[in-house]
């Protein structure tokens, strides 16, 4: 209200001024001026009090509610116990940890863990992104730095507390490597605030604070958050293997009525590089498939469709013309028939239903969960992704742009196998190969992996052309059912 009064009586006495006549313009710019200076204070006071972005929760989530990551659960629960027993570390003379940092892909539970954390350990909790203290505000970040440590101190006090854990996600914003922004020091500043007040902390507090920290990128941050004393530990959450897919499925299913012929270790099996985020989401939209079909219980048929929603997207209107759906069919039999031949009972389904960007799929599933690859494997890989555009020049007499991709990946594995000196040049540097070298080699490579392609097509081009003829009246079919026109049924 007060700041009103001064505004109305400003432009009264501007007025006032301007009709005796007096010249009025330099008072304007003053105005102006002093408009914009208070403004700026009162807004860098607003950001730098408000508390925009904190999170404050007393969480319920706890370790034994988050699957497949027993190896992260483990390694961040042993550091945790320097912060549970305190007393114990001060009698020994250790150094508490002043910081954790939790990295791996996106949507595998650093979030999670960092809540289970603070359950685990009975501490209060707050959660901050880190874009939220960059503004182009200068200090702003810096002083949000400050306030969120004090806050942290306050709230452990106010809960009866002995001690606080302070979340920061996508720190690699916030801890960048100093100087990768060269036009805005901001970032610089608040960093090294942030190493000012890690630097603080100490077993002599009366209110502990551990500072837990996730990132996809920790190659991104700067040396100085990871040297010991900052960032003492470095947790590892990868995706998880088979065992954890079957774990994380267990859970977010716990609440779902599943059909007898629902088996989840088989889900898993077929959900290789899925990350928990993933998992939860297939176990969504499997029940929304389920009311959408009026179902008491969510069946495997569910559970089928939304794997294939989330890698692939949903199901498009547009429909390919007769002669596109042909090609799309031949192509996707010549992967799976390929498939089947190299890597015997490892299709899941082939399906010429136009989802994402994709007119047509073939979906696989390992035995196990494979992180090395021999030569072999490599180029049988290889042969899979070429045999879609030779099956369509075996059946139809050319090849289409539909196999660009195709091309991109068998390229990319090429390289691979050049990198891993599997190639006829032996052990070499791959960037200091010359341009003609190199396209030479992998042609030779793709030359004789294609013939041996080509072979196995014509051999099974009677068989290729019943899987065409089905796929065009069925759309889909399971690896089962191909596998009973291959004759390879276990």
């Amino acid at each position: 209200m007060g700041i009103d009064i001064v505004i109305g009586a400003g432009i009264g006495l501007f007025l006032f001024l301007w009709v005796i006549g007096y010249n009025v313009l330099p008072l304007a710019f003053l105005g102006v001026g002093a408009f914009l200076v208070w403004k700026l204070v009162i807004q860098r006071q607003v950001l730098t009090t408000s508390g925009r972005g904190v999170q404050i929760s007393d969480t319920s989530v706890d370790f034994e509610d988050i699957g497949g990551q027993s190896a992260a659960k483990k390694e961040l629960q042993e550091a945790l116990d320097f912060l549970l027993y305190s007393e114990r570390m001060k009698e020994l003379g250790i150094r508490p940890l002043k910081g954790i940092l939790l990295s791996g892909p996106p949507g595998t539970g650093k979030t999670l863990l960092a809540k289970a954390a603070a359950r685990y350990t009975n501490s209060s909790f707050l959660a901050i992104s880190g874009s939220e203290f960059v503004e182009m505000y200068a200090g702003v970040g810096a002083e949000r730095v400050r306030k969120l440590f004090h806050r942290a101190k306050d709230l452990a006090h106010k809960q009866k507390k002995s001690s606080a854990i302070i979340f920061i996600d996508e720190i690699d914003i916030l801890g960048a490597k100093r100087g990768s922004n060269v036009s805005h020091h901001e970032y610089d500043q608040t960093l090294n605030q942030l190493l000012v007040e890690m630097d603080g902390l100490g077993l002599e507090q009366e209110i502990q604070i551990l500072v837990l920290a996730a990132t996809n990128r920790a190659d991104a941050l700067d040396s100085a958050l990871l040297r010991p004393g900052r960032f003492d530990r470095q947790v590892k959450v990868d995706l998880p293997d088979k065992e954890g897919r079957l774990a994380i499925l267990n859970i977010h299913t716990r609440n779902k009525p599943l059909a007898e012929d629902v088996n989840l270790e088989k889900i898993a099996q077929e959900t290789f590089s899925f990350s928990g985020a993933h998992l939860e989401s297939v176990t969504n939209e499997a029940a929304v498939l389920a009311l959408r079909d009026d179902a008491q219980e969510i069946e495997m048929k569910h559970f089928r469709e939304a794997v294939e929603k989330v890698l692939l997207g949903e199901k498009l209107d547009r429909k390919p013309t007769v002669e596109e759906l042909k090609r799309v069919a031949v192509h996707e039999s010549g992967h799976a028939i390929l498939a089947e031949r190299v890597h015997p009972h490892s299709v899941s389904q082939i399906s010429i239903r136009s989802r994402g960007n994709t007119l047509g799929y073939v979906r696989h599933y390992p035995k196990d969960d494979l992180y090395l690859y021999t030569q072999e494997m490599l180029e049988e890989q290889i042969m899979i992704a070429l045999a879609g555009a030779l099956a369509e020049e075996a059946v139809l007499g050319a090849r289409s742009t539909g196999s660009a991709g195709d091309y991109e990946q068998a390229l990319r594995l090429v390289e691979k196998m050049l990198a891993s000196g599997m190639s006829e040049l032996g052990v070499v540097d791959v960037s200091k190969l010359g341009t003609d070298q190199r396209q030479a080699v992998t042609r030779d490579i793709l030359s004789k992996l294609e013939q041996r392609t080509q072979e196995i097509i014509n051999e099974g081009k009677t068989i290729l052309l019943q899987i065409v003829d089905l796929l065009k009246e069925e759309e889909s079919i399971s690896g089962e059912k191909l596998r009973l026109y291959l004759g390879t049924v276990a």
